[in-house]
């Protein structure tokens, strides 16, 4: 069986295609999970949520499920992430700052989305997917950690820490998002792995993200693949549809994040 997982598009349509193009000329999966996070700080969001809404009614959802992210609860109901107080000037001052212009680019896409988009996002808020696969057992996938689309599980998370995000949950792969990181960790009972972000990838700027499973009896192959995009087009993009916070995403999308 091979699984394939895609997250955190952000809006990235340019990246989406490619994501979606590797995937077919990879030979194709028996189940995609896309793990949330469509819409929101880039230029496409609308076109973003309709593509992957497309692909998970081909077959009613049979080969195709998708699950929300935090950003897109944030469009729904908008709730913005917690964040600690400022304990100084300096730091109140960037937060200040960094939240502008978050906010912006949520209530600028807020403004592109029909109501459709919005009822879409609204149904896929609060889940998770899980797999039987057979001679492997149980497989999950999350945005940020089981429970919590604001949770993060790092590359160097804490063993223990990283663990006690998945007690609460059976089987013996957990595959998440939001980190915008790839990440394949062994934690003895539990194998972590993260398959980064089709749309604003940290550690790999430039490149749209996404894994691939594929199992074999007892073993599973992961395969964290890496395919580029033209940032720039997708930079032009953001200034022909009059995205507001164009230098905060650029910062992204360049890899200032």
């Amino acid at each position: 069986m091979r699984l394939a997982v895609i997250s955190d598009i952000h809006g990235n349509l340019a990246a989406l295609e490619a994501v979606l193009h590797d995937l077919e000329t990879s030979g194709g999966a028996e189940l995609t999970w896309c793990l949330g996070d469509l819409a929101a700080f880039g230029p496409r969001p609308a076109e973003c949520v309709r593509r992957v809404k497309a692909l998970a009614e081909v077959d009613e959802g049979k080969t195709f499920k998708v699950i929300g992210g935090n950003t897109d609860r944030y469009l729904v109901n908008g709730t913005r992430m917690k964040t600690p107080s400022a304990v100084d000037e300096e730091t109140f001052k960037k937060r200040a700052a960094a939240w502008m212009q978050r906010d912006q680019g949520l209530n600028w896409t807020v403004g592109q989305l029909a109501f459709s988009d919005y009822e879409f996002l609204k149904q896929i808020r609060g889940r998770e997917l899980g797999q039987d696969v057979q001679d492997y057992g149980h497989v999950i996938g999350y945005h940020g950690t089981p429970g919590d689309d604001e949770g993060f599980l790092r590359p160097d998370t804490p063993a223990t820490e990283a663990l006690d995000s998945l007690l609460d949950r059976e089987g013996r792969l957990g595959i998440g998002g939001h980190i915008h990181v790839q990440m394949n960790r062994n934690l003895g009972k539990w194998q972590a792995v993260n398959v980064g972000s089709v749309g604003f990838s940290f550690d790999n700027p430039g490149h749209a993200q996404w894994g691939l499973f594929t199992f074999a009896g007892d073993d599973v192959t992961v395969d964290l693949r890496n395919v580029p995009f033209d940032v720039e087009a997708v930079i032009a993009d953001l200034h022909a549809v009059g995205y507001p916070s164009v230098d905060f995403v650029t910062n992204w999308l360049r890899g200032g994040a």
